[in-house]
């Protein structure tokens, strides 16, 4: 398997010959004409290399040394399609060899790099970006499966639209389409900036913004019907209803901090933590509600509060990931148990705990500081001159409404 320079002599003797690139791949072999011409002289057939006599006059010398820098660019080509089918994972022709060197902006490039990249950044341990990345080349992929077309297709502007309407047609919304386009522009990017393809702005078309998205909530009559729900015949049932209200019950505390709780962050009173997507430590006046969820699982044995995670490992996030997406589903068929307009999911609990706050007439800078929100700038400048009593305060009446 691979590439060689071959030279093909002219029948007629002293006439130029014919370079050519010779492509090997399961025992099957493609001569490739170069397009260039030398005489026997320029050829060393030992080393299977152009050599610039000593003879040549200036007009030649460039020539031939241009013709030495195109045919090693070739050679180059060669071994990027080769990397760029070994990395698909799947069987190859020597003709798609061939064809993908004479396409230097198939979606072969474009997919093999973009797997590449993800491997790559695994190294520099950067887990949300792989995911995203990956996220965006599986949902790519499989247009690429459903409507059948074909590796060796540009990687342009048409293709990238009609994947757009692909998406809509799927129902996908507009933000998750943006998502997808926005991660797969980074990897096309990334692959022009290496020299892998040729820039031709495919993503220029397509919608790559973001468009607010719809907050939804329910109100505290539902939280009342969710939380006195009979789930026994369920114990999955139970546990995503317990952890949905240990949210609400925790100022809408956000799963990703919920299932990385440890049993030291409960201490004196207080459950005290860093949330994930906040600058500020938060702490929380510990309720009789969440004390009697998490006694309800005090029997297993992890350093974790609450049984979403095992013990530590290097990395959390694929178990945090898992337990995500097992507890939405669960949630979701109690939505439907309940006839909910809207689906059952984690963060509405956070969604509810603002609305009740809101109608609660509780201000809103204490609601902004009971959820850990410091991204607002409109925010901050309330958050100063708030004690944490007071959230605590808010929750507890809250509480007391249920």
């Amino acid at each position: 398997m691979g590439v060689k320079v071959k030279f093909r002599p002219s029948s007629l003797k002293m006439k130029e010959g014919s370079i050519i690139f010779q492509v090997i791949h399961d025992n099957a072999i493609q001569h490739i004409p170069s397009g260039y011409k030398i005489y026997p002289t320029e050829w060393n057939g030992s080393l299977s290399c152009i050599v610039i006599p000593e003879s040549a006059d200036h007009d030649r010398k460039a020539y031939l040394t241009k013709l030495i820098k195109d045919i090693t660019e070739g050679l180059t080509g060669f071994e990027k399609a080769f990397s760029s089918l070994r990395q698909l994972g799947k069987s190859y022709t020597v003709d798609q060899i061939v064809e993908l060197h004479s396409k230097p902006a198939a979606i072969y490039h474009f997919l093999a790099f973009g797997r590449w990249l993800v491997s790559d950044i695994k190294l520099a341990s950067k887990r949300r970006t792989i995911e995203t990345y990956q996220s965006a080349l599986n949902s790519f992929e499989r247009f690429l499966k459903e409507t059948n077309h074909g590796f060796m297709d540009e990687m342009n502007s048409e293709l990238v639209s009609k994947y757009e309407n692909w998406l809509k047609k799927n129902g996908i919304c507009l933000n998750s389409t943006s998502f997808y386009m926005r991660n797969l522009r980074a990897i096309y990017n990334q692959a022009v900036t290496k020299g892998i393809l040729e820039q031709q702005e495919p993503f220029n078309a397509v919608y790559t913004g973001t468009k607010e998205t719809v907050r939804y909530a329910v109100p505290l009559e539902t939280i009342r019907k969710i939380r006195d729900l009979d789930l026994s015949h369920d114990p999955g049932l139970d546990f995503a209803r317990d952890i949905f209200m240990f949210s609400f019950y925790t100022r809408g505390m956000s799963f990703v901090d919920i299932a990385n709780l440890k049993k030291e962050n409960l201490e004196n009173g207080f459950l005290t933590y860093h949330p994930r997507e906040a600058s500020k430590i938060l702490s929380i006046k510990w309720e009789k509600p969440m004390q009697d969820i998490v006694a309800k699982y005090a029997k297993h044995k992890t350093s974790f509060l609450l049984p979403l995670i095992n013990e530590p490992v290097k990395d959390n996030r694929k178990q945090y990931i898992s337990a995500l997406h097992y507890i939405n589903k669960k949630l979701k068929e109690i939505g439907r148990m309940l006839k909910l307009n809207t689906p059952l999911r984690t963060n509405i609990a956070r969604h509810a705990w603002a609305l009740t706050a809101k109608n609660m007439n509780i201000p809103i800078p204490v609601i902004c500081e009971a959820l850990g929100q410091n991204s607002e700038n409109t925010t901050l400048s309330y958050l100063a001159t708030i004690e944490t009593s007071q959230s605590d305060k808010a929750n507890k009446n809250i509480l007391a409404s249920l």
